[in-house]
């Protein structure tokens, strides 16, 4: 993407989820908005089993905030040479193969997961130089340092470990440089020792591709608020992460929108789910996610 011009005054965003989801999608989205309200946003959802009536009303949802949704239903035939489990099902390939399901048109797309808060504006983000990296990800740092020198040794890898739950992709590139194949290969010799598999993947086979994110900015693990204010001699509280912090990632099987949940910025999370009850209507925001989200990073 080195020398490419970004439009300034738009984003195109990206999300891979099923319909259990959706709730925290209209959440997430209905951050970015109210607090990027001059971004135009189009948001590609790539999908393999979304009811069409269940796109049909996130769509309009969204066209009353001023977001245009662009659905992408995958075919489970492209995953024929796959391995594909309970444990590695086929949602997991599609940000890494983003560029194949994507318009030729697109340059670059910013992968964004749904248990995600936007505070602050992101076209910086958007803008941003990788320097010809394929990726822009950020490693969660401080607290779970001990875990990213363990993944390393667990993946044979000498880079940080990063989190993909925000990744800003380079598609003009991941076109020529990641093939299907290989992923799938990797995937299938090492299946015994991939822990969070798709994130796994993207450390192990392209963490030398990926250009680092600042956490504190763009992907601010909620669960580790003193580590980040200690690191930052006290900098970061509270008040500074609301000022500067543009990304909080709801992080682990603790969430925000289930009972008990007991980190900061819990509070900050449930005004954005009372906003989208109000803005969307409650009919479209009944908490169904499942127990598989356990294994979240």
């Amino acid at each position: 993407m080195e020398g490419a011009i970004i439009p300034a005054g738009a984003a195109d965003l990206l999300v891979t989820l099923d319909q259990n989801y959706l709730p925290q999608l209209r959440v997430m989205l209905l951050s970015l908005r109210a607090n990027n309200p001059g971004l135009g946003c189009r948001v590609f959802l790539l999908h393999r089993s979304i009811p069409e009536e269940e796109i049909a009303a996130l769509s309009e949802d969204l066209t009353r905030i001023d977001i245009s949704l662009q659905p992408v239903c995958i075919d489970p035939k492209l995953f024929e040479g796959a391995p594909v489990t309970k444990q590695y099902p086929q949602e997991m390939y599609y940000r890494l193969l983003a560029a194949r399901f994507l318009p030729q048109s697109l340059e670059r797309v910013l992968y964004l997961d749904p248990d995600l808060l936007i505070i602050n504006p992101i076209a910086a983000l958007w803008q941003m130089e990788m320097q010809g990296a394929l990726f822009a990800a950020a490693p969660h740092t401080g607290m779970t340092e001990l875990a990213n020198n363990v993944n390393r040794i667990r993946l044979g890898t000498q880079c940080k470990y990063y989190n993909s739950g925000v990744l800003l992709i380079d598609l003009a590139q991941a076109r020529g440089e990641i093939q299907p194949e290989e992923v799938f290969d990797y995937v299938d010799a090492h299946r015994s020792g991939l822990l969070l598999p798709d994130q796994d993947v993207l450390n192990a086979m392209y963490g030398e591709r990926i250009f680092p994110l600042d956490d504190f900015l763009w992907n601010y693990d909620a669960r580790n608020f003193t580590n980040y204010y200690m690191r930052s001699s006290g900098m970061a509280d509270s008040d500074w992460v609301m000022r500067n912090t543009a990304i909080l990632h709801f992080c682990g099987k603790a969430k925000p929108w289930k009972p008990f949940y007991r980190y900061r910025f819990g509070m900050l999370y449930r005004h954005y789910m009372q906003l989208a009850e109000r803005t969307f209507g409650e009919k479209h925001m009944l908490w169904r996610l499942p127990e598989a989200d356990a294994g979240d990073p």
